[in-house]
């Protein structure tokens, strides 16, 4: 059992961690919260650096990596800024990994290398305003008319709003099939009848989260990614990756909250001493680094699941249920530690909390990852549902 990575990878690390310090500077981190917007330099800087298309085939500019070497980006991002290593999560792993894996080549050849050269970004779309967990239920409908898909309904609560220039949708072909009569579709968003709006979120902001209204949106039939009515079991597939990755950057950030907290905690004095001197401040810290440290492996063995290809749905919903959770309580106990000071906006504590809750909600609650590891460990016989 070796719980190291190589040599290879701990030297691609250091080279993330250097772009990280020179490129995702306190002063931009910032400015990207405060203005809900990246500039556009950040996406040159990441083609250049071989991020923006890490997990990308090379055939089609990226760098083919694998699953623990983009957790490894991802981690390494996410302690700078937890926004940018979700960039990296949507653009490579949930939106255009499903193109890449699915979508007819024609598309990928044109699609694929501007994603890796960061000229053009992808999301996905599959949440309702109705439904979110319950992904099956949803009411988006593409009928086939004289040549085309023709698409109506609604999502919501959809990442990169306003900054991809595709998404990946979802949309029902054979309502009457539930689950089993959803079809995954490539949207260009410039395609006439699509509309969007915004939400003013707390956290999460340069991503953009908002809704598209779709109104006879006809895209045509090479459009179809995967075989039709097969669009719910490729996107439940590509959650499992990147919820295990949405984990791993809540652990990143989490873990910078408290190494900020440490060393405040050997600076400040109270009653003639550093309070890491007391005991009540180092078993905080120490409590929270353990439990950080077993997330990370959690996550970090079921990316090594995947690349050996290997089952690992139980362990990905593991990851999501528990890990969002226990770093917001980090950041929260890396405030307290810091005290009035880190109840600024001044302090990066804040934003590192606004935007890891919203992992508590995306892409599954906790309650849906539950049932998720009790159906693949005890059996689906035991699901509470049909």
């Amino acid at each position: 059992m070796d719980f190291g990575f190589t040599e290879e990878q701990e030297m691609f690390r250091a080279s993330v961690v250097e772009f990280a310090k020179r490129e995702l500077t306190p002063e931009k981190v910032k400015s990207w919260d405060k203005n809900a917007s990246f500039t556009p330099d950040l996406f040159e800087r990441l083609a250049q650096a071989g991020l923006a298309g890490i997990a990308l085939p090379q055939e089609y500019g990226g760098q083919g990596a694998d699953s623990v070497t983009v957790g490894i980006v991802v981690e390494e991002l996410a302690k700078f800024d937890f926004n940018v290593a979700n960039l990296v999560i949507i653009d490579n792993v949930l939106s255009a990994g499903i193109l890449a894996g699915y979508g007819k080549e024609e598309l990928k050849r044109i699609i694929l290398p501007e994603v890796a050269n960061g000229k053009k970004h992808m999301g996905i779309a599959l949440t309702e305003p109705h439904t979110g967990s319950d992904a099956a239920n949803i009411k988006t409908v593409a009928k086939k008319e004289d040549g085309y898909y023709v698409l109506n309904g609604e999502k919501a609560s959809v990442s990169m709003v306003g900054l991809a220039s595709y998404f990946v949708l979802f949309a029902k072909t054979a309502p009457e099939l539930g689950s089993k009569g959803i079809s995954a579709f490539l949207l260009p968003m410039d395609a006439e009848g699509v509309e969007t709006y915004s939400f003013d979120d707390f956290g999460y902001r340069p991503l953009k989260r908002g809704g598209i209204l779709l109104k006879n949106v006809k895209i045509p039939f090479q459009n179809l990614i995967g075989q039709e009515n097969q669009g719910f079991k490729i996107v439940m597939k590509q959650f499992d990756f990147s919820k295990t990755l949405l984990s791993l950057a809540c652990v990143g950030t989490a873990l910078a909250a408290l190494d900020d907290a440490l060393s405040y905690a050997k600076q400040r004095e109270a009653f003639g001493r550093p309070i890491l001197k007391f005991e009540a401040v180092q078993f905080r810290l120490v409590e929270h680094y353990t439990l950080l440290e077993a997330a990370r492996l959690l996550c970090y063995k079921t990316l090594w699941l995947r690349d050996k290809g290997l089952p690992y749905t139980k362990e990905a919903a593991m990851c999501k249920w528990w890990i969002p959770r226990l770093c917001v309580e980090a950041i929260h106990d890396s405030i307290i530690t810091i005290g009035n000071p880190a109840y600024s906006k001044d302090y990066p504590q804040e934003k590192r909390l606004r935007d890891v809750m919203g992992i508590e909600i995306g892409d599954g609650t906790a309650d849906i990852q539950k049932i998720v590891v009790a159906r693949e460990a005890f059996g689906r016989e035991f699901v509470p549902y049909k």
